[in-house]
């Protein structure tokens, strides 16, 4: 399949894709021209040798063309996909083996659409060869100045998708009703209605900065089928880790995450989030190894520094980093570092979200956006300064990097068997955790937004920037769902280790979905569809 990093335009067969089938009769057609049925009908009559003869079998086509534009309907899914498609700023056009004319008298009988819909329709009557040729598209790309392969051409005949392909386009297949002379053709995207084109669209439009979207990861996983019955957890929205069975009393979890934010602390963040995702299954962290990626002009001993970094990271916490890869390449603007973490934890003492029971609570440690504030304060000290922070502050929020780990949390959680599972906030903040929990744990979650911590310097920070700290990467909180009747046991034991914790909600019944309260009454729980701290970046 062909890709598209900028589709600019897109191209419409008529008859059969924005038009309903069937309003011409090609039958009747080709008895009255004597067209066999195995040929093209225009190109039969470009080869009648007579004069006279060709020019009367194209006044009956044109004849026929117009008696069927008289009782051409518009296809409903046209009506609704044009408006939102003009609303992209996409560049729309018609091309189409018919003549103008008879496209002008069917657009007369629409309600939903008109001409002026379309910047751009190209006929028989163009000086160029019909479809199938590709000359049509190529001379649409010149008036729009653009590139082919910055159109999608859609229609609903063989000769749609191999003008498309001649000209270099992305091919759309209209098959409404699944025919079966249409299921050996070779297109890009095969779909059964128009408004199917909005899901294209996003599919091959360049992704936001940030993890990839829940809704796209789960159709994406979909595919997943793990015939190794060791895999106890597999790929999933909001499974961070796998697990998999290793013997009859351990279990090995895995995790792999890489850092691609912060610089000066690198090395620490690496270890630590992808630490904190191992204890979340109620696992030890054990080994890492990393990949470290640097761009070109990185000096041996940024390289020394990071490793050791890494060392030094990995040995606070018990950790052994037992190898990995080291590579200077282009592919990145500075230095990334990828983790692979391994992990143990008995097959009994596994904690894995789908275990969460309707009445659980949640609770949340510490308060959100810790790991946001950490680096905006390390990234951006300049601004934060030119925004009216102190110093003091600023030194503060850097500070805020020795409390993204949740280890000391989550191993006291794991052992005190009230906990049902165990998910810590990451990119994309408390309001994407708390999402991603639902999915994994297949209940619906309630959640009072009265009740959520934060940190007052995070508030500050995101003020100053205009930032939502329930969008901003978390590390460093551990939401907690635990038994209700054991919750304010836990949470004394864990204010008792110094650890600060909040009951956030509660979960419900099973599905997919948040109910968000504030003041009592029903609130909008937010979605980012990508990090908070990417805007500033």
């Amino acid at each position: 399949m062909k890709t598209a990093t900028s589709v600019k335009a897109i191209l419409f067969d008529f008859d059969g894709t924005l038009s309903q089938s069937g309003a011409i009769d090609f039958k009747k057609i080709r008895n009255a021209i004597g067209c066999p049925d195995d040929k093209p009908i225009l190109e039969y009559i470009d080869r009648i040798r007579d004069i006279n003869t060709r020019q009367n079998a194209l006044a009956m086509l044109d004849c026929f063309e117009l008696e069927a534009a008289a009782n051409t309907k518009l296809d409903a899914s046209a009506g609704k996909i044009i408006p939102k498609l003009r609303r992209q700023k996409l560049l729309l056009g018609i091309i189409s083996r018919n003549s103008r004319k008879s496209i002008l008298r069917a657009f007369e009988n629409f309600k939903d659409l008109d001409q002026s819909d379309f910047d751009l329709l190209i006929t028989r009557d163009d000086p160029v060869k019909p479809k199938p040729s590709g000359q049509g598209i190529r001379l649409a790309a010149q008036k729009w100045k653009i590139k082919t392969s910055q159109i999608i051409m859609v229609g609903d005949y063989c000769f749609d998708v191999e003008a498309g392909q001649r000209a270099g386009c992305l091919t759309v297949l209209v098959d409404k009703k699944k025919d079966p002379s249409l299921a050996g053709i070779q297109c890009d995207f095969r779909i059964a209605d128009l408004s199917e084109l909005s899901y294209i669209l996003r599919l091959i439009r360049p992704l936001a900065i940030g993890k990839l979207p829940n809704d796209l990861l789960e159709e994406f996983l979909r595919q997943f089928e793990y015939m190794d019955p060791s895999v106890l957890v597999g790929a999933g929205v909001g499974d961070d880790t796998a697990a998999v069975d290793v013997s009859s009393e351990q279990v090995l979890v895995l995790k792999s995450d890489p850092i691609t934010f912060a610089s000066d602390a690198v090395s620490q963040y690496a270890v630590l989030v992808n630490a904190n995702d191992i204890a979340t299954a109620g696992a030890v962290p054990r080994w890492l190894l990393t990949t470290l990626l640097f761009p070109p002009g990185t000096s041996a001993l940024t390289v020394r520094k990071i490793m050791n970094d890494l060392y030094h990271a990995c040995k606070h916490w018990g950790i052994t980093l037992c190898g990995g890869h080291t590579e200077i390449t282009d592919a990145v603007t500075r230095p990334v570092v990828i983790g692979n973490m391994a992990g143990t934890v008995h097959r009994a003492d596994l904690i894995e979200k789908k275990n969460m029971q309707s009445g659980d609570k949640i609770l949340l440690t510490k308060s959100i956006a810790v790991e946001g504030t950490a680096i905006i304060a390390r990234e951006f000290p300049d601004r934060l300064l030119a925004l009216g922070l102190t110093q003091e502050e600023i030194n503060n929020g850097r500070d805020f990097l020795s409390q993204i780990s949740v280890l000391p949390e989550a191993r006291l959680a794991g052992g005190s068997n009230a906990v049902t599972a165990l998910h810590d906030i990451t990119e994309g903040g408390l309001a994407t955790a708390v999402e991603e929990l639902s999915i994994a744990g297949g209940h619906r979650l309630k959640i009072n937004m009265d009740s959520i911590p934060f940190f007052p310097l995070t508030q500050k920070i995101a003020t100053c920037f205009n930032i939502d700290p329930l969008g901003l990467i978390g590390s460093g909180s551990l939401l907690i769902c635990c038994k209700k009747e054991f919750y304010l046991k836990l949470k004394d034991d864990l204010h008792k280790n110094d650890i600060a914790v909040t009951c956030i909600g509660e979960v419900l019944g099973k599905g997919v979905g948040i109910e968000a309260y504030r003041k009592g009454k029903i609130a909008d729980w937010p979605r980012f569809t990508v990090d908070e701290i990417t805007r500033l970046f």
